[in-house]
């Protein structure tokens, strides 16, 4: 079946893309690999989106997303896009079993945990290493662990680890947190959250298991040993774009660049939300991302059948 628009990734930017499309009568299929919501979807509370004043579930808001979307006739394939072409105006978006066409296509598959790089964490991956802190936190009731960042995202971890953890050390290479103040204030009252300062992971050992982290201070060079249970890591995210390079120009940090339709350099290919270069990755910015794509999508398939 050949689509108007194709939308890669339902996270809130692809989810509210499908939704604007459909809604314009336009054929609409949204293609993601794993589960509806994205990274938002694995967000215990979220305090900053507009019109709930006690926050809202990750996953309670982008399955009301991927619900309304439905309600308008977009359509939901499971599949890994690993390859998109475009011919004579026509988009063919290859995945590991099949393809569709599309007259136009969203990006919207947002961006994946960065790594550390170090020895241990691939070992470790899942039995105590994790980037995602309600996802496993539960696993560390009454355990110590370890975060390692200092903005939003490792904070807002640290906080909610607290409802678990015994003690969380947040281990960051400066000497202050590039969190928001109000996050800041919170985790420096917080007296289960102790703060390693001007460091980074050395490596991190265990048998089974995480063991301990070894942490290396960056002005003195000194190692340090803390015994640990759990490393959470939350260092900012890799944009997922290397399925579509070439029809795109990306950035330094390879996040695809837009102008303020969410086009791109390929005529009839948007992208929107986190995989966009933007000085904001929230919730609500990708919505109106995934809004505006949409609408910018119908326009350019108005213009090209009247052309």
């Amino acid at each position: 079946m050949l689509y108007d628009v194709a939308i890669i990734g339902a996270g809130p930017s692809g989810l509210t893309a499908g939704l604007y499309a459909a809604r314009a009568k336009l054929s609409t299929v949204i293609l993601e690999k794993m589960f509806p919501g994205g990274q938002a979807a694995l967000t215990h509370n979220i305090e900053n989106y507009p019109g709930f004043t006690e926050g809202v579930n990750g996953a309670e808001l982008t399955d009301a997303m991927k619900k309304q979307a439905e309600r308008f006739g977009a359509e939901f394939i499971n599949g890994d896009v690993d390859k998109i072409d475009k011919n004579n105006d026509l988009f063919t978006v290859f995945m590991k079993s099949e393809s569709i066409k599309a007259n136009s296509v969203v990006l919207a598959t947002g961006a994946q945990p960065r790594k550390v790089g170090v020895k241990g964490e691939k070992e470790f991956t899942g039995r105590g290493i994790s980037y995602c802190a309600t996802c496993d936190g539960a696993f560390y009731k009454d355990k110590p662990i370890a975060i390692v960042g200092g903005g939003d995202t490792a904070i807002q971890e640290a906080l909610y680890l607290t409802r678990f953890a015994s003690s969380i050390y947040v281990i960051h290479r400066r000497n202050e947190l590039r969190a928001t103040k109000i996050l800041q204030e919170r985790a420096f009252n917080n007296e289960k959250i102790k703060f390693i300062w001007d460091s980074v992971v050395n490596e991190i050992n265990g048998k089974d298991a995480v063991e301990e982290v070894v942490v290396e201070n960056v002005k003195t060079g000194k190692l340090d040993s803390i015994s640990v249970d759990g490393v959470f890591i939350a260092i900012g995210y890799t944009a997922n774009t290397a399925f579509v390079k070439d029809l795109v120009q990306l950035d330094e940090q390879g996040y695809v660049i837009t102008d303020d339709r969410m086009t791109t350099k390929t005529p009839g290919l948007f992208a929107a939300g986190d995989i966009r270069q933007k000085p904001l990755r929230q919730v609500v910015t990708a919505v109106a991302d995934g809004a505006i794509a949409a609408a910018e999508a119908g326009r350019f398939l108005e213009n090209k059948n009247h052309s």
